[in-house]
């Protein structure tokens, strides 16, 4: 199975951060933050990855180069503008092919990747769910017994990870869209599964989260009650 991260976002939330560095290259722990994502792509086995850039793209390229140095082969889809998340991966499907792959949001951080079984029958996306963190309370989406769907309760937020299928964008005109109207066109047909993930997880959206997620690398179990209390994870109501 082939990943794809996203990495192509402008940043805004990270600013002053990313006034002169893309948010996928901002340090945590003593390595850029996409470095992360590809030693856990490499330890999953994964050996293709493709990455979409467009701010600053050129310091992405240069700094992962072709991805050798993490053991892996690194295509770049490369966006003059941002194509949004389902434009973006839309562009990247002839890097990826005709079977699902592995998607993971450049601006989260988790310890843990799903495995390509999850997504079976004619499901068109497997969806990690995660508690949700106190800056996102309302959630997401339901889950129950494993089937993800727009209403019911409890909800639950995407955490940015999951398994897709080609096929979800099929008729989709190129362009700048949205993932998530997909997604929940997928879901009105019953073709969406998930599961809850209560691991580690952090939406690197902001400097703070940044800091807080530097203090869970650097100081591990030591900070771990810190983490669930200042980002991720109020219980889900």
């Amino acid at each position: 199975m082939k990943a794809m991260i996203l990495a192509a976002g402008l940043g805004k939330r990270m600013r002053p951060l990313t006034d002169h560095c893309p948010k996928p290259l901002l340090p945590v722990a003593g390595k850029p933050m996409i470095v992360h994502h590809l030693n856990r792509l490499a330890r999953a086995g994964i050996s293709e990855v493709v990455i979409n850039v467009s701010y600053r793209a050129e310091q992405i390229v240069e700094a992962l180069g072709d991805g050798s140095t993490y053991g892996l082969h690194i295509h770049y889809s490369h966006e003059p503008t941002p194509l949004e998340t389902g434009g973006g991966i839309q562009k990247a499907l002839p890097m990826l092919g005709e079977q699902p792959f592995l998607l993971v949001n450049g601006d989260v951080w988790s310890d843990y990747l799903p495995v390509p079984t999850l997504l079976k029958g004619n499901d068109l996306a497997h969806l990690v769910l995660v508690n949700n963190p106190r800056h996102h309370p309302e959630g997401d989406f339901a889950l129950n017994q494993n089937r993800v769907s727009t209403q019911g309760t409890p909800r639950l937020t995407y955490a940015g990870v999951g398994i897709l299928h080609p096929a979800l964008f099929a008729g989709k005109s190129a362009g700048a869209f949205a993932l998530a109207p997909l997604l929940k066109q997928a879901m009105g047909m019953q073709r969406v599964s998930g599961e809850h993930f209560t691991g580690h997880w952090v939406d690197v959206g902001t400097p703070e989260r940044l800091t807080t997620l530097e203090s869970l690398l650097t100081h591990g179990a030591n900070h771990k009650e810190m983490l669930c209390c200042a980002t991720y994870l109020s219980s889900p109501s």
